[in-house]
């Protein structure tokens, strides 16, 4: 598969595809986590949840707490954003890489409970957040977001949402987060 050359480009730069390869690695080097979002909403009639790994992430403001979550904009996690009007993002330990890998496409495996909410989506344990988002029972700690604002950038939507909520398993505070670096995994550049 060939990917896309993207500009813009410095004056003088003959070989764009060596150009591109080395803004992809610079690009690539930038130190970002390795999280899984939850989303939940109405769509096509139906309530869905989603759980997607994601590495763009980050909290963005203080007061009011927001963090914004960068989604390419056709993937099913942006539809349910916008839908249901939250997410929450699941903070993983690094010896969960394999976590994640199990996230990246949308999840069709889902069993809902007695209440119609999520317990187990993709084989792995969940609960539900404040919000109605659903978020692993193993993570380390998790936030839980209601949406503030989206901003459509090209190839992604950049979605803020204020901090409703939070929780961190006991006893793991000195636990290693996981971190793009950890899997053989990139994205981005």
């Amino acid at each position: 598969m060939t990917s896309e050359v993207v500009g813009p480009f410095p004056d003088g730069v003959d070989d764009l595809d060596a150009y591109d390869r080395l803004r992809r690695r610079v690009l690539w080097s930038l130190p970002t986590g390795l999280f899984v979002v939850g989303s939940t909403g109405p769509l096509h009639g139906a309530v869905r949840h989603n759980l997607m790994t994601a590495n763009l992430v980050v909290q963005v403001a203080t007061n009011p707490k927001l963090v914004a979550v960068a989604v390419e904009s056709g993937a099913l996690t942006a539809e349910l954003m916008r839908a249901g009007g939250c997410f929450s993002v699941s903070v993983l330990a690094r010896e969960d890489r394999a976590v994640v890998r199990r996230f990246v496409k949308p999840v069709t495996d889902t069993i809902l409970g007695q209440d119609a909410h999520p317990v187990e989506m993709a084989g792995q344990p969940v609960k539900v957040a404040t919000t109605g988002a659903p978020i692993l029972a193993g993570a380390l700690a998790w936030i839980d977001c209601r949406l503030h604002s989206a901003e459509a950038l090209g190839s992604h939507v950049l979605f803020l949402g204020e901090v409703v909520d939070v929780g961190a398993q006991p006893g793991d505070e000195d636990a290693d987060v996981l971190r793009m670096e950890d899997t053989r995994m990139n994205y981005g550049g």
